[in-house]
């Protein structure tokens, strides 16, 4: 699986962005990372590419959708409310592996994921 991440931009605090990963070849689910320079790459949301499940970081929930276009074969991360905080390369990863099905669809661990692009970057201005 090979994954293309784009729209990153620079944008100013409360604006919007929307995140593509243009995915070739098949994966269970795919999510979004992303990582401040001098952090750990942290989880930002999933989906389950069958059902449509999703899954958010507490910090992005409720201003972040992601979701996935069958038709097209990407997934999207639109974020609204942006903040500062929120400044961060943003990393696309895909798991050809079955999650869990004895647990909610919750894949947030890098450990989840065995595929990854190559980040987009994402800078919100105060």
């Amino acid at each position: 699986v090979q994954l293309q991440a784009s729209g990153g931009g620079v944008v100013r605090t409360g604006g919007s962005l929307r995140l593509t990963c243009a995915a070739s070849g098949r994966a269970f689910y795919f999510g979004w990372f992303r990582q401040a320079p001098g952090k750990e790459r942290e989880f930002v949301a999933s989906v389950n590419w069958n059902s449509g499940a999703s899954y958010y970081a507490d910090s992005v929930k409720g201003r972040f959708t992601i979701m996935g276009d069958k038709y097209n074969n990407a997934v999207y991360l639109q974020m609204d409310s942006l903040d500062p905080e929120d400044t961060a390369r943003y990393y696309c990863a895909a798991s050809t592996w079955k999650f869990s099905s004895s647990a909610p669809f919750s894949p947030s661990s890098m450990h989840d994921y065995n595929y990854w692009g190559q980040g987009t970057q994402v800078t919100v201005s105060s």
